[in-house]
């Protein structure tokens, strides 16, 4: 489902976020970014100070895939799942939502699955008309659930027609981080779409290098300024997949 968008590239494909608040900041960043080579941005649009102009908005767009010509994930965390507070009633931010996803500079936008069902299933409805990858993710900053509830989430995503699910949680100690890993294993056996899961913060810095194996198709790591506690940086985080595989034999 997602190789098209990653022809050459092996799993797990590294995201890079930019949080710039403006043009000049987002430019900026990502020149700075692609050298490293990633394999995705993710553009966290909640850090923009214009985010209410949707034409502004679009044209950034157009300035980041023209500049990046890399697969371009959109995404305007909720502040109440650890993004920044910004002006749009959720009404409107879904309303951005569909719009971006009539572009042709993006290719997957991120939304939470908490979020009222009538919003995600318009959006749904938009992003296939569109022809859009639908991320449907999941954010925990205080703790991480039981596994049941964990999984009730990734498969409300699937439910709800996401075309990959996700799920962020933070840790309070290492059996956390382990029980993530666990709860990525079983939902990649059980669902029919791919999964993108970490363990946040210092002590889930285990989970972004080897939550592929246990089937998490996409880790992320920044190039400037991190969006979420716990991201490495992404020439020590792909230094440190390529010694991974070196040593387990993978080619």
């Amino acid at each position: 489902m997602l190789r098209e968008l990653f022809e050459g590239k092996e799993i797990p494909y590294i995201c890079t976020p930019l949080i710039g608040k403006n043009r000049e900041e987002m430019m900026e960043e990502l020149e700075k970014i692609l050298p490293r080579n990633p394999d995705l941005i993710e553009w966290r649009a909640d850090f923009l100070e214009d985010i209410h102009d949707s034409g502004y908005v679009v044209s950034i767009l157009e300035d980041i895939k023209f500049k990046a010509g890399l697969p371009l994930l959109f995404t305007i965390r909720s502040e109440k799942e650890g993004g920044q507070r910004i002006s749009l009633s959720e009404e409107k931010k879904v309303a951005l939502l569909c719009e971006i996803s009539n572009s042709k500079y993006v290719d997957l936008i991120d939304y939470e699955v908490s979020n009222e069902a009538a919003y995600v299933q318009e959006l749904r409805r938009q992003t296939r008309v569109n022809e859009k990858k639908l991320v449907l993710s999941y954010h925990n900053f205080d703790n991480t659930p039981p596994n049941e509830e964990l999984l009730k989430k990734l498969f409300q995503a699937e439910f709800y027609g996401a075309d990959i699910a996700k799920a962020a949680v933070m840790p309070t100690n290492k059996d956390d981080v382990f029980r993530l890993l666990q709860v990525t294993k079983k939902a990649d056996e059980a669902m029919n779409i791919p999964i993108i899961t970490m363990s946040m913060g210092s002590l889930g810095a285990l989970s972004r290098m080897i939550g592929w194996l246990y089937g998490s198709v996409v880790t992320f790591g920044f190039g400037v300024k991190n969006s979420a506690p716990g991201q490495i940086p992404i020439e020590e985080l792909q230094q440190m997949l390529k010694m991974l595989k070196k040593t387990m034999g993978y080619k």
